[in-house]
């Protein structure tokens, strides 16, 4: 077991006696290795749910494990370091540093933490990612794509446990966002990652082995 949540709820307080409920009494164990999609409309928490996956929330009550540890219990800078070496994460958005070339991008977590190999594991997820002709190029100089397998390549540089992937083809083209999620899918049947994806995009969806669909903070 990789992932194990527990009546995990998320709420944001509004007055003394009111308050938003975003999660609620959500319950999920997914296994190692096994590809999760995580489905629903705007608004439903899917985001919220991946913010607390990936340690960047706490939630309001509940257990959320990861690896056996449960992440509501550890300090910011233990989070820190259980983040940089068992979640990989891709957004919707590149958040690529505008004045790194792609393997600086790439080898930035690794640097982080004085990983004294991370250019050349930077360079080995670039090939992973078919960007190894690309290394030296800024930002501004990729497309959405290339800009995209980019970001795939920086969440999988640590070689993760769990790959945490938010929209990821949400601002690509069809056919870009096609090449995309046929690498994103291929790189974790290679590796044997755990893979929860966020997307309100069923055909990405029924690519992965389980499909939940989150309405109104619960798993329908």
């Amino acid at each position: 077991m990789i992932l194990e949540i527990k009546g995990l709820d998320k709420f944001f307080p509004q007055t003394d006696h009111d308050k938003i409920e975003v999660l609620k009494n959500l319950n999920l164990q997914v296994e190692e290795g096994e590809t999760v999609a995580v489905v629903g409309q705007s608004g439903s928490g899917k985001s919220t749910l991946l913010s607390l996956l990936a340690g960047l929330d706490r939630q309001s009550s509940g257990s959320l494990r990861l690896r056996g540890q449960e992440i509501s219990a550890m300090s910011e800078v233990k989070l820190t370091q259980f983040r940089a070496e068992n979640i990989g994460i891709i957004f919707q958005q590149f958040y690529l540093m505008p004045h790194l070339t792609a393997l600086e991008n790439v080898s930035l977590p690794l640097e982080m933490f004085g990983h004294k190999d991370s250019l050349q594991r930077a360079r080995e997820a670039l090939l992973q990612v078919g960007l190894e002709e690309r290394e030296k190029h800024f930002p501004h100089q990729l497309s959405g794509g290339e800009s995209q397998r980019v970001a795939i390549a920086r969440a999988i540089v640590i070689r993760p446990a769990i790959l945490l992937a938010d929209e990821p083809t949400g601002n690509l083209d069809n056919a870009t966002g096609v090449q995309v999620s046929n690498l994103l899918f291929d790189l974790v049947q290679t590796t044997g990652m755990t893979l929860l994806l966020v997307t309100h995009n069923t055909e990405l969806a029924l690519r992965c082995s389980r499909q939940l669909t989150l309405q109104s903070g619960t798993f329908q």
